[in-house]
């Protein structure tokens, strides 16, 4: 059995392919691979780990005979989930492991856009550290201040934990159903999507990717947020619109945003959102520690595993693949 993997991953899931027996092929150029590309390397291949190539429906017709996909991410939006029912491909995904880390960025970035940590970091690079004046620079401190969180699941409980024990802060939450034990645990309460507008001192973002929360904080919503609100965004840079968020902030409709996702990805490095005080951007480092993707490569590893021997897979996206 082979697998194709699109880009290299950590030796712990790798060692476990090996032991398994597996053949593995890795692209290992700094490269996206374009879909002919990944056609074509996933002729000959009985099983495709995926690290952020898009798998739509054209790819899977042409690789219909894969007995198993497992993706490097918990993210599947850019995989075409029907269509591989259809064909009766499994899919798998990494959940659970990067929770905390995710977690560790949003409030990360919260901080540092409170106190325009990147963009006075920059400041001092450009020989800009001079004369003190009292008024100048000032951040927002958090301590007792709202938090509002959109989508709490395991990553956004994670950040309320955090939020709520370092600065006692208030959680507000908007599901699509409420969080029972987050509301036991750190007296969380459910609100509206225009309360959590209006009443978030910190709107952070640990939604997946949908129709429906496609461009959800777009200039509507912004315009209903607190003036002094910071934005945090660690899921998907498609669930904001852009070039609202860069008028919001221009125009001091919020106060500032921290975003380790962007729409498009990688950002450019023009974009007027990297030279902004309040602002505080990423490059998608959300699961980036030692730990968490050796974790992923292992789960991803054991997809494939599962999958190649006929079994289900331990961490299936479409488990009605198996009906």
């Amino acid at each position: 059995m082979k697998v194709f993997i699109t880009r290299v991953i950590s030796e712990a899931g790798l060692k476990l392919l090996r032991d398994a027996g597996i053949d593995i092929v890795e692209w290992k150029e700094k490269r996206q691979l374009s879909k002919e590309e990944l056609i074509a390397a996933c002729q000959d291949a009985d099983a495709l780990l995926s690290v952020g190539s898009k798998v739509d429906r054209e790819f899977l017709a042409a690789c219909k005979h894969l007995k198993v996909i497992a993706l490097h991410s918990v993210g599947y939006d850019h995989v075409d989930i029907p269509a591989a029912t259809e064909l009766g491909i499994p899919i798998g995904n990494t959940p659970g492991v990067l929770s905390a880390a995710t977690a560790d960025t949003a409030f990360l970035l919260m901080l540092a856009t409170s106190r325009k940590a990147f963009y006075l970091h920059k400041s001092i690079a450009k020989g800009n550290w001079g004369f003190f004046e009292p008024t100048a620079n000032l951040g927002i401190e958090l301590r007792g201040k709202t938090l509002g969180v959109f989508g709490l699941g395991k990553i956004g409980l994670e950040m309320a934990r955090c939020c709520k024990h370092a600065y006692g802060m208030k959680i507000l939450y908007h599901n699509r159903s409420t969080n029972p034990d987050a509301e036991a645990e750190l007296g969380a309460t459910w609100v509206s999507f225009d309360e959590l507008l209006a009443q978030s001192d910190v709107l952070t973002v640990h939604t997946a990717l949908t129709p429906e929360t496609e461009g959800v904080f777009n200039a509507a919503a912004f315009a209903k947020m607190k003036q002094t609100a910071i934005f945090i965004n660690t899921a998907r840079g498609g669930i904001h619109d852009e070039a609202d968020l860069t008028n919001a902030l221009e125009a001091g409709i919020i106060w500032g945003a921290g975003l380790d996702v962007t729409n498009p990805e990688p950002m450019k490095a023009d974009n007027p959102l990297l030279n902004m005080p309040n602002v505080s951007v990423l490059p998608h480092i959300g699961s980036a520690t030692v730990e968490t993707r050796n974790a992923m490569s292992v789960l991803a590893a054991e997809n494939i595993i599962a999958g190649l021997k006929g079994e289900q897979l331990p961490h299936p996206v479409n488990p009605e693949v198996y009906d």
